[in-house]
């Protein structure tokens, strides 16, 4: 179908003098209503009609320079206008404008949040955003610290976000991070922000390391529970104990950091060498350990508080056990990955993962979040846990990561489960 009209009336000549009203011209007055609701109704809520205007107004150019053909178009007064050069140009410069525009407000995140709270957060923050359409990448720590990594020169991602402050850490020494001070920032804990200003990475909560105790099984088995580290050394507890994988888990990495800064090194290899005789498995995942000694796979998982805590709520016969020595614990933080072309986005995110609704959010899921005073007692945990919480330093964790992954794999990996 022909788009442009093939003899235009000029305004004022032909018998009647009246304003051409071809089929083609409808075609173009039924774009000009889509780029009317677009500037209307704000660039990224229309999607379809910026596309089929698009194509309507790419035709009707491409057919017009073909030919010559000059196009008017008729107002609401029924007088004809010169378009071709006011309205088609700047129609499809709007267009492609509002495209661009449109695209941009989609963030590629990459999180190692549990998958099954990622729903509520991107439907919390995008009811508040509606510009910005969160696309998320998970894995579990490890995974996804490699995963960034190995994009280091051709990043993915826009965001980090809820992945471990080692890992951000790590990130940031290879030049990975765009620093930013986020809105508020100053409210937060202060163990929950990076130490450079502005901060290359901020925290949103805590993960804190505990033993999952299952009463009954140790019933069974004669087991008392342990009240520390070094009691899961003892020959009774042989096959009875599963732990995370550090190299693929950051609850597995945050308790043999933790060892490492309790004990020194040492002393906590050889604690380590001593806890291996005794571990029926490494897991690839932090809250499995505790998953299984819910449901009796297990009598102890070393894993972190709050999937005891949830497991207990639903009636599994388990305790939670924080040990005498002290937890190790991680923050789960955000940060915007350097060159991202989405810069404005990236930031209202950080912006709004620091709020004091986003940690609000958190506490459903985490007894500890840098905003304080947010945090309420979730029931089967103690109100204290932040006071269990070692003196984490981050930094010699982050610089030491891969030394200390690197001889766990060699002492410890042949117990490893299968990755699936």
């Amino acid at each position: 179908m022909c788009i442009c009209p093939s003899p235009v009336v000029e305004e004022g000549s032909g018998p009647m003098a009246a304003p051409f009203v071809s089929r083609p011209c409808a075609k173009l007055y039924k774009l000009e209503q889509y780029l009317y609701k677009i500037n209307r109704f704000y660039l990224s809520i229309y999607p379809p009609q910026i596309s089929q205007a698009g194509r309507i107004s790419g035709r009707a150019s491409r057919r017009c320079r073909r030919e010559s053909l000059p196009i008017r178009m008729p107002t609401k007064r029924g007088i004809s206008m010169p378009f071709s050069k006011i309205f088609l140009g700047a129609g499809t410069a709007l267009i492609l404008a509002s495209s661009a525009a449109y695209a941009e407000t989609e963030l590629t995140v990459y999180t190692s949040i549990e998958a099954v709270d990622l729903d509520r957060y991107k439907e919390t923050f995008e009811k508040a955003h509606p510009d910005i359409k969160i696309n998320w990448v998970r894995d579990s720590t490890g995974v996804m610290t490699a995963k960034l990594l190995a994009e280091k020169d051709n990043p993915q991602a826009d965001v980090v976000w809820g992945v471990a402050a080692t890992s951000l850490l790590l990130l940031k020494s290879e030049g990975m991070l765009e620093p930013y001070s986020p809105k508020n920032v100053e409210a937060l804990d202060p163990r929950f922000v990076d130490g450079d200003k502005p901060p290359s990475w901020v925290g949103m909560d805590a993960y804190v390391a505990a033993l999952c105790y299952n009463t009954v099984e140790a019933g069974k088995l004669g087991l008392p529970p342990p009240t520390s580290w070094k009691d899961l050394t003892k020959p009774e507890y042989k096959g009875h104990v599963v732990m995370p994988n550090p190299n693929s888990s950051g609850t597995g990495f945050l308790d043999v950091s933790a060892w490492l800064q309790t004990f020194g090194e040492e002393e906590a290899w050889s604690f380590m060498d001593a806890l291996h005789e005794n571990i029926a498995a490494y897991t690839h995942s932090g809250s499995k350990p505790c998953k299984m000694a819910a449901s009796g796979e297990t009598v102890i998982g070393v894993s972190f508080e709050f999937p005891g805590a949830k497991a207990k709520t639903s009636g599994a016969p388990i305790d939670i056990i924080f040990p005498s020595e002290g937890s190790g614990w991680e923050a789960e933080a955000t940060a915007i990955i350097a060159g991202t072309a989405n810069l404005e986005a990236a930031k209202t995110l950080v912006d709004w993962s620091i709020s004091k609704e986003a940690n609000e959010m958190y506490n459903v899921g985490y007894a500890v979040v840098a905003y304080p005073g947010v945090a309420k007692p979730i029931e089967n945990l103690p109100d204290d846990v932040a006071d269990k919480m070692i003196k984490n330093d981050f930094e010699w964790a982050a610089n030491n990561r891969a030394r200390i992954l690197k001889e766990w794999q060699k002492r410890y990996d042949a117990k490893s489960e299968p990755k699936s």
